[in-house]
């Protein structure tokens, strides 16, 4: 468990969760977690409802007898299993370097992961590199594109990504972090209402130069 809460910042940025499950009491669960430093949810089967379910259950006459078998399920983002570690000895509990490798393999078969799908005319025009803005930002639609305004709805801060609902229509507009100007890595809060120019991609209308309107 602790090395998972040196692997669980590395696992966040590749757009992967964690999840632990037990038969503890939710209480004890939440003082584990803290002392423990984890950030990723922690549920409780106390009642040892799933836990028998997917047939797991230790019933050995032993020292953890009636508890949950320590397996590691690895899931695909569909929440297909690719991968299963049977903990019941230590040495079958999956290290960090091999969770890396099932995270490795998993992630490459996004379509998006390698640097040649960002670098094609469509992607470049929605997502600005911060070098565009060293000589200030321009006011949208100052490229010709059209202008909208709308309120953003939610952005993933994980995952870079939010929605903007369209004034008037409520339609949804897909946007990636680097439509904000600036450098870094940039945020924005749900419930602020922006203006934006609208790019219409094969994936539907994206928002570019996103810019905050002063109420």
């Amino acid at each position: 468990m602790r090395q998972l809460v040196e692997f669980q910042q590395e696992l966040t940025v590749n757009y992967g969760k964690l999840v632990a499950v037990s038969a503890d009491p939710p209480l004890v669960q939440a003082a584990f977690r803290a002392g423990l430093g984890a950030q990723w949810t922690f549920l409780s089967d106390e009642q040892r409802t799933v836990i028998k379910q997917i047939n797991i259950l230790d019933e050995t006459e032993g020292e953890y007898a009636y508890r949950a078998q320590p397996y590691t399920f690895v899931l695909r983002p569909d929440l297909r299993i690719y991968k299963i570690y049977n903990g019941w000895y230590f040495v079958g509990r999956p290290t960090s370097e091999e969770l890396r490798q099932d995270l490795r393999a998993i992630m490459e078969s996004r379509s998006d992961y390698r640097y040649q799908a960002y670098d094609t005319p469509e992607v470049r025009q929605i997502r600005i590199p911060q070098q565009a803005w060293a000589n200030g930002v321009p006011p949208p639609g100052a490229n010709g594109l059209p202008v909208v305004q709308g309120v953003v709805r939610w952005f993933d801060l994980n995952a870079g990504i939010g929605v903007i609902a369209r004034d008037g229509s409520g339609d949804d507009i897909f946007f990636h972090f680097t439509a904000l100007p600036g450098q870094g890595y940039r945020t924005i809060r749900p419930g602020t209402p922006v203006k934006s120019e609208l790019v219409e991609g094969s994936s539907g209308p994206t928002a570019r130069n996103i810019q905050r309107i002063n109420e």
